[in-house]
């Protein structure tokens, strides 16, 4: 005799509630514990922004007063007037524009070509190359501006952009994140496209590197930074104005017995925007390309 058993007469289990410990906590705040400690940090490292701000609609006698005044009387624009009605300015700027890009991409390019090449390839010496590349990071810039400026003069560079332009084509920091990079790809993307007949360059180029935008935009901004914000080799290689990068053309506001510090903080301004703006553009792929493992999915 078979029992057969109805819906209604089907005894569910009882559940019982879960542990106190794993029921979800309700915040006590609208937003994560760590903001509190984020949040001043933020504003500490913001002021000397916003006191630059200041100081560039300040006139020279309220930035030179002592105590110093901590708000403008009003906006004064007289140092942006200063710097822009400057005739030679345009031309900085134009000049740190050139070197800056030119060095982005020849530090993507080249960077990505030889990071591959470290990444992938094996041949004979491969490692201790790159241990003497990663080697020469660690060698101050003082120890090789001499040996550098020689080369330069060697050249003929000296005195023109090309002699900013050409120490900056690649650098081993370029080369070592992008190979890193590289290194957390899985190969069989590669290998497929290897057997469709694809060679080395077709598959950098149309595999990898587009799997690879978080790093070079993190390889582009830090680039441009450390370019556009470059002063100590331009003031060494250089002796012409007309030749001179932003950072440089900015000293000229400053003399021996009087400073225009009200267009040298409308120039830093000027200066300091084109930097925020493409960190900002680029934050979020700066972001990835620390955490992200190079493959989506």
């Amino acid at each position: 005799m078979t029992a057969t058993t109805t819906a209604a007469e089907t005894v569910r289990p009882h559940t019982a509630p879960p542990p106190a410990e794993d029921r979800p906590r309700r915040r006590l705040l609208p937003f994560s514990p760590w903001h509190l400690l984020l949040a001043p940090l933020a504003v500490i490292f913001a002021l000397p922004l916003f006191w630059l701000l200041l100081s560039s609609v300040m006139t020279n006698a309220e930035i030179n007063k002592f105590p110093p005044a901590l708000w403008p009387s009003g906006i004064h624009l007289g140092g942006y007037r200063y710097v822009l009605g400057n005739a030679m300015f345009p031309r900085w700027f134009a000049n740190s524009l050139i070197v800056s890009a030119t060095a982005v991409v020849s530090n993507l390019v080249l960077g990505s070509l030889g990071g591959y090449a470290f990444a992938r390839m094996r041949f004979a010496g491969s490692r201790s190359l790159l241990v003497l590349m990663l080697a020469t990071t660690a060698v101050p810039f003082q120890l090789t501006m001499i040996p550098t400026f020689l080369v330069m003069k060697r050249l003929g560079l000296i005195d023109s952009l090309g002699a900013l332009i050409v120490p900056s084509l690649v650098t081993p920091f370029a080369v070592f994140l992008l190979r890193q990079f590289f290194l957390s790809l899985p190969r069989e993307l590669e290998e497929a496209a290897w057997i469709d007949g694809c060679s080395r360059l077709r598959v950098l180029f149309r595999i990898v590197l587009p799997l690879s935008r978080p790093a070079l935009s993190t390889v582009a901004v830090l680039t441009f930074l450390t370019t556009w914000n470059d002063l100590t080799w331009p003031l060494i290689a250089i002796n012409h104005d007309t030749q001179y990068t932003l950072q440089l053309g900015l000293t000229t506001f400053q003399g021996l017995h009087h400073t225009q510090w009200a267009a040298v903080m409308a120039g830093n301004v000027i200066t300091v925007l084109p930097v925020l703006l493409a960190f900002l553009g680029a934050q979020k792929s700066f972001i990835q390309s620390i955490t992200s493992s190079g493959l989506k999915g």
